[in-house]
């Protein structure tokens, strides 16, 4: 049985003080705060809840993976982007040239998307989708799709997206980007085994679809960390 995708975790220098700040840009909660991890979850529990974890490490260029929030017009995505800029986001350059969508980075440098008004993203909540950078999203969204436990809906030109079966929260989306990964990412996914499966079971099972070993530094830990077929690392938890 797969794995199913369980929270993203965002490396952060100052944990709270980021958690916070996405809670109020997303209008989500804090419902957990240790030194180790800082939870932000949807106040109706339909999504996937960021977990924000102190890294020294500073961040270097752009990040692979970014979130992506939703709009329901023009004038509430031009809202939207007024009211983050309000709270310390600021303009950032991708190289997105002229598109529909603004692209904004939160306090510590982390780029993220405030769509334009899409139909697809209508029901998703605040969190539109999370996305991936991958020089081949079919690829990578194949591997995924057994990863996560999400089906691939959509896919064509340089793109895949990835729901989960519920049909609620955010998609996991792949975008054609050929820039070559250089260090760790700054914002992984956790995905966990369902609770009657087996830890060992399942990372050999990711690995024979060719997911392999990573060292992030994480010493003796009870979960497992892998890295997908294009580098991106991620962590198997224990079942739950």
């Amino acid at each position: 049985m797969a794995t199913r995708f369980q929270h993203v975790v965002v490396d952060a220098a100052d944990p709270a003080a980021l958690a916070r700040w996405w809670a109020e840009a997303l209008g989500w909660e804090v419902t957990a705060e240790r030194p180790e991890e800082v939870v932000v979850e949807p106040p109706d529990g339909l999504g996937v809840p960021l977990i924000f974890v102190p890294v020294a490490d500073p961040k270097v260029g752009k990040n692979r993976v970014h979130l992506d929030l939703r709009s329901a017009s023009a004038d509430d995505q031009a809202a939207r982007v007024a009211r983050l800029t309000g709270l310390g986001a600021r303009p950032a350059d991708v190289g997105q040239g002229e598109v529909p969508w603004v692209v904004l980075a939160d306090p510590e440098g982390n780029e993220f998307c405030v769509l334009d008004p899409r139909e697809q993203y209508r029901d998703t909540g605040a969190l539109a989708a999370v996305v991936v950078d991958s020089p081949d999203p079919r690829e990578l969204a194949g591997f995924w799709s057994e990863a996560a436990g999400w089906p691939v809906l959509r896919s064509g030109e340089g793109f895949a997206s990835l729901r989960s079966p519920s049909g609620t929260g955010p998609y996991l989306e792949f975008v054609e980007v050929h820039d070559p990964k250089l260090v760790k990412n700054r914002l992984h996914v956790d995905v966990a085994p369902y609770p009657d499966d087996d830890l060992a079971a399942e990372v050999a099972r990711l690995r024979s679809i060719a997911a392999v070993p990573a060292d992030v530094g994480q010493h003796d830990v009870p979960w497992v960390v892998l890295a997908d077929p294009q580098g991106n690392e991620f962590c198997v938890l224990t079942p739950r």
